[in-house]
């Protein structure tokens, strides 16, 4: 079977920069499984996957456009230290969740200078071009639940 709309798809992949850096691998532990077409991936790599089949192997390109967007200078702001109440130490690295306009938003600390700190909500990713290895598994139909649900369920069907 091809990976199509609404095929469930499971593959092995090693993610690495274009300086070669590994940046995530599933090595050592299961396949990454998704359902395809409803935006559970990225979408470079959705694409790159369309069409294949299990036992596939492939090297996917991805464009920073077409994988975790560009960087978004508006994500990057300083606020001041009390808006982060409750917090005792703040260092570079602490994510935290932050509530904006358009909903909620994951944000990076990347500086603390005495009551300034510097949070950025681009992905770590963002502008950055991905370079996935990639062996499909296994594809397979997904049911009508999945495909309702939008997402892939477990071997013992509806886990949430």
């Amino acid at each position: 079977m091809q990976i199509a709309q609404n095929s469930v798809v499971a593959f092995h992949y090693t993610l690495t920069n274009d300086a070669g850096e590994v940046l995530d691998s599933s090595e050592g532990r299961e396949p990454l499984t998704y359902l395809h077409g409803a935006g559970n991936i990225i979408p470079g790599l959705e694409k790159e996957l369309e069409g294949k089949a299990s036992g596939d192997k492939l090297i996917a390109k991805v464009s920073a456009e077409e994988g975790y967007g560009e960087v978004q200078d508006q994500l990057v702001q300083e606020v001041p230290r009390d808006a982060f109440q409750g917090v005792e130490s703040i260092e570079p690295g602490m994510q935290f969740q932050a509530q904006t306009q358009g909903g909620p938003l994951m944000v990076t600390v990347t500086s603390v200078e005495g009551d300034t700190v510097t949070v950025d909500g681009n992905h770590p990713l963002a502008g950055q071009n991905l370079n996935f290895d990639v062996e499909i598994t296994d594809v397979r139909e997904a049911s009508q639940e999945e495909i309702e649900h939008g997402h892939v369920h477990g071997p013992e069907g509806h886990q949430h």
